[in-house]
């Protein structure tokens, strides 16, 4: 398959050209959670105010077709590792606590592979893939520092999630008193700050907002009277997580580091309750499901200079595809010797600088032991799978983003041939570690 072909290095530091700017970029990757595809301006809302992001997002390129898994604990597994999380055994619910697993020992992490490559690397926020043992802790799988909480639904004032506090530096629990988003902030901020500006610098920054529950310091709320209580407090905390953006980017700037710092961002699945609290318009369904508005989420990619500002980019892409960008950015290595696992990501760059179309001729967007969904062309499978019972339905993604017509019926050798590629993928993946609900 054309994925293990990335993993020839002859090939793949060929591909394309490095960057106009000369040295290795700074990456500060900014993950929101539960975000709405619409929620944010730079995306076309029009409800909640997001200056910072709006700015950022149009210094760069907007990705439009930009996949994610349906729920954060796979999305996080797929960043981390360039593969697809049903390698992982991820692809169903996520990692609650006292969960016995993670994400593989096996595997190794973007932040491995950064370290290996001279990076000073950082998580400030959510990590959200194992803790039963020290070993699947964030400073034993590439971080050199580690902040923030290991799971999700976390109290935002409390940092408590079922009365236990959930909020650690480097491993040790602590009583710090702050609004989550406030903190996650103020610690990135600090590590820009005290960067030594010669060490290439990893900063991965998963914040827990927008997910539930919802709470904001009401301060933040006041500017959304008219909107409904949930969709009210939800832009109260998108309007925190902004500001927090800004401060970081701000000193990203004061630190002299702007012109050679890459950004990414993005949410980790679709808003949950579309309609209701996040906006996912024109997508049909959210968080947790595999029509777009739960695997299609609003991101973008900004560094001055190198990727085109003001741009809007049509072609498919999955987050697996930002490992091996990111490690090649790093002039990192990707050959078997170090990259001993086959990744399912392809080098993005091509693409977001050079206009080339997409590096996948298919897209998997999940597949369990209930169903799945792969994306080919324009065309999207999707697949129900219960007991004897099987429901098929094929959408034209170009003609019906909002996925309202099933073509099925009216296209079976199409579907046998997405169905065939489903089955492969399909066939590769290692058995749930949760199980999902009949």
């Amino acid at each position: 398959m054309k994925a293990l072909l990335a993993l020839a290095a002859p090939f793949f530091l060929a591909f394309s050209s490095f960057p106009a700017n000369a040295g290795r970029p700074n990456i500060v990757f900014l993950l929101a959670d539960d975000l709405g595809f619409a929620d944010c301006g730079f995306n076309g809302g029009t409800q909640i105010k997001t200056p910072h992001l709006d700015k950022l997002a149009g210094a760069g390129t907007v990705f439009d077709a930009f996949y994610v898994q349906p729920v954060c604990s796979p999305t996080r597994a797929a960043l981390m590792t360039g593969r697809y999380p049903m390698r992982h055994g991820l692809q169903v619910g996520v990692i609650t606590p006292g969960a016995p697993f993670g994400l593989p020992l096996e595997e190794r992490t973007l932040p491995d592979a950064l370290r290996e490559a001279g990076y000073r690397t950082v998580i400030c926020g959510k990590w959200h893939l194992g803790e039963f043992e020290k070993a699947y802790l964030p400073n034993q799988r590439g971080f050199d520092h580690a902040y923030g909480h290991y799971f999700g639904a976390l109290d935002y004032f409390t940092h408590t999630r079922n009365g236990v506090v959930d909020w650690y530096r480097n491993g040790e629990r602590l009583d710090e008193q702050g609004y989550t988003t406030h903190l996650v902030a103020r610690e990135a901020v600090k590590v820009v700050e005290e960067h030594d500006g010669k060490t290439p610098l990893f900063l991965y920054i998963p914040f827990n907002a927008v997910h539930s529950p919802f709470q904001v310091p009401e301060a933040y709320m006041a500017p959304y009277e008219d909107l409904p209580a949930p969709r009210r407090r939800l832009a109260g905390m998108l309007a925190a997580l902004d500001e927090a953006v800004g401060r970081i980017v701000a000193a990203v700037e004061e630190k002299g580091l702007r012109e050679n710092t890459l950004f990414i961002f993005s949410s980790d699945n679709g808003g949950p309750s579309p309609g209701r609290v996040t906006d996912n318009s024109p997508l049909r369904g959210g968080k947790g499901g595999l029509y777009e508005g739960g695997v299609r989420v609003c991101a973008f990619a900004t560094w001055d200079g190198n990727i085109p500002a003001g741009k809007r980019l049509k072609e498919p892409l999955h987050m697996v595809d930002w490992f091996p960008t990111l490690v090649r950015q790093a002039e990192g290595s990707l050959v078997p010797e170090k990259q001993k696992l086959p990744l399912d990501g392809r080098d993005l760059w091509p693409t977001l600088v050079g206009g080339k179309p997409t590096p996948h001729e298919e897209i998997l967007l999940n597949t369990t032991p209930s169903g799945g969904a792969i994306r080919v062309g324009d065309w999207k499978l999707k697949l129900h799978l219960q007991r004897n019972l099987e429901e098929v339905e094929l959408f034209n993604l170009e003609t019906d983003l909002g996925e309202a017509q099933n073509l099925a019926d009216a296209n079976r050798e199409r579907v046998r041939d997405l169905r065939a590629r489903y089955d492969r993928w399909a066939a590769q993946a290692v058995s749930p570690r949760n199980k999902e609900k009949p």
